[in-house]
Parts: structure tokens; C-alpha cells; sequence
């Protein structure tokens, strides 16, 4: 029940974000998404997960910048169980906010050199909850940082932020709840991206995202935590057309994800294969 009432609220949030500027905003985009695939990874699982992802996703500009707001609403098939001995997958929700204030529209001089159309600063949150049988993540994390932003059709952002990560599991197999755990400050290398393109008359997209993310010191066990890379893109196909609707309403595509040393945990050691993910996936979206 918890978890429901964590996941109404995220939505409520969600759309009231979305609604509050809306009358200030330059540009909106806001859609829902669906993805599966069969071969996610979790760290200390060597089976391969099937998982279907709904996603809110909203972006807008404003007078000195942009807002970026996602939800992701993950559940498991049954190989990444919702408690001890239960039956029932997982079922996990995972929040990103950012907001960049463009320099230039904020004192109104050009930020501008080389390939670089303009600078930003970034500053943001991750947050997440989930109720698997042997972490039990509540993930809190906030980031800050300059973000480059390069002179390309459609965008592709640079970041380099510090991230200040906390979490605080409760094990459902030995039931023992961990007080809320600090990482050492760290810093993440993000790269995100939707850059148009076409095969002859098809017309397609190249989205996605990649974070190189330095290892965090040491996790609440004591141990040491490794560096992530995790990188998420796709091939989009705009169907609109086709259906005579509006222009990128309706998008279809293939997605993959590559993400190594998951959450910080070292695929090479004791969290074995699940911390290194390797995910085909489709996806869908309707744009509003």
C-alpha cells in the first residue's frame, strides 16, 4: 500500500510541475511511454529480468532555461521477487528533476565558443523506491553542475555534476533496516541527446542518454563501490505521419542499455553478473 500511495503521489507531483508553468513556457513537450525487455540485470541476481516500464516524461523551456521531469514505473516478473519467498515481482518508481539556467538568457551575453552554443548551470534530483527482496533501495540523490550545451541539429547536452547520494535499504530476507547512509561526494560525466535524421523518407530519431559516474566510497556494508557507466539510447521512428496525426505524436523504436557496475556495484566481484546490464529493449511513446 505504501508503495501505491508513493507512486500516486509521484504522478500528482508530476503533472502539477508540468502545470504551474505552463503559461510561462517557451516550448512543452510531455509524453507516456511503454518499454519491454527480457534481459535487465540486478546486482546479486545472475538471472536475467523481464520488466515492463511505463514512463512520464516532461520537458519545457521557460524565460532563463529548461525544466526536465521523468517518472519511471518498473515492474518485475517474478526472477526479481517483491519480498522473501514471494511471487510477485518487483515493483520500483524512479523520479529525475533538472532544472539548467542558460547563461545567456540569464545575463544576456553569449556563452558561445568552438562547437559549444551555450553554457548552462544544472542542478536537480534523483529519487527512487522499490520493494525487491534483497535491497529495498530509497535512493535520495541531489546534483549540481555546468552544462555545455553543443551546437548540433535537434540537442545534445554535456554535464559535468557532483552528486551527493544517500540511501537507506531494509532487507526483507534478514530483516534488518540500514539508517539513511551517506556516499562520498562524487562526480558524474552525462551526456543527453535527440538528434533528428532520415533513411530516405523515414524519419527517425537517435535519443537516449550516457553517465560516467566515479565510484562513491565505500557502501553501507563497508564495502568499496566501483565507477558506473550507463548508457541508455534508442532509434526512434515517427509513425505520425502514417497515421495521419501530428507530427512526432506517436513514436516507435528499439532501445538498448548498457549499464556496468549498476548502482556502484562491481560486476567482477560478489554482485556478479546482475551488476552489469546488457538490455534490449522496444519502446513506444505518445507525445502531447
Amino acid at each position: 500500500m505504501m508503495h501505491q500511495n508513493i507512486a500516486r503521489a509521484a504522478v500528482c507531483a508530476s503533472v502539477l510541475a508540468c502545470a504551474l508553468p505552463a503559461q510561462a513556457a517557451t516550448f512543452s513537450d510531455t509524453s507516456i511511454g511503454y518499454r519491454y525487455g527480457t534481459e535487465y540485470a540486478e546486482p546479486f541476481n545472475p538471472k536475467a529480468v523481464a520488466k515492463d516500464i511505463i514512463n512520464f516524461n516532461h520537458i519545457s523551456g521557460y524565460k532563463y532555461g529548461t525544466n526536465f521531469f521523468n517518472i519511471d514505473l518498473l515492474s518485475s516478473d517474478s526472477v526479481d521477487p517483491a519480498g522473501a519467498g514471494s511471487s510477485n515481482g518487483a515493483q520500483e518508481v524512479y523520479v529525475v528533476y533538472r532544472n539548467t539556467v542558460e547563461l545567456e538568457k540569464l545575463t544576456g551575453t553569449s556563452y558561445a565558443f568552438g562547437p559549444v552554443r551555450g553554457v548552462g548551470i544544472t542542478g536537480g534530483f534523483d529519487y527512487n523506491t522499490k520493494n525487491d527482496a534483497g535491497y529495498n533501495s530509497k535512493k535520495r540523490m541531489l546534483v549540481a553542475g555546468p552544462t555545455f550545451m553543443m551546437d548540433v541539429p535537434g540537442f545534445l547536452n554535456l554535464s559535468v555534476l557532483l552528486l551527493w547520494e544517500s540511501n537507506a535499504p531494509y532487507s526483507t530476507f534478514s530483516k534488518v533496516s540500514t539508517p539513511r547512509y551517506n556516499y562520498d561526494t562524487h562526480a558524474m560525466i552525462g551526456a543527453a541527446w535527440g538528434i533528428p535524421f532520415s533513411i530516405g523518407a523515414l524519419p527517425l530519431s537517435f535519443e537516449g542518454f550516457a553517465n560516467f559516474i566515479d565510484a562513491k566510497g565505500k557502501n553501507e556494508s563497508g564495502g568499496d563501490t566501483a565507477a558506473e557507466t550507463n548508457i541508455d539510447m534508442q532509434v526512434m521512428y515517427d509513425l505520425s505521419p502514417a497515421l495521419g496525426v501530428a507530427p512526432k505524436s506517436l513514436k516507435v523504436g528499439l532501445e538498448y542499455q548498457y549499464w556496468k557496475n549498476k548502482f556502484g556495484n562491481n560486476s567482477d566481484g560478489i554482485a556478479g553478473p546482475g551488476a552489469f546490464a546488457k538490455t534490449p529493449m522496444v519502446r513506444v511513446e505518445y507525445h502531447f
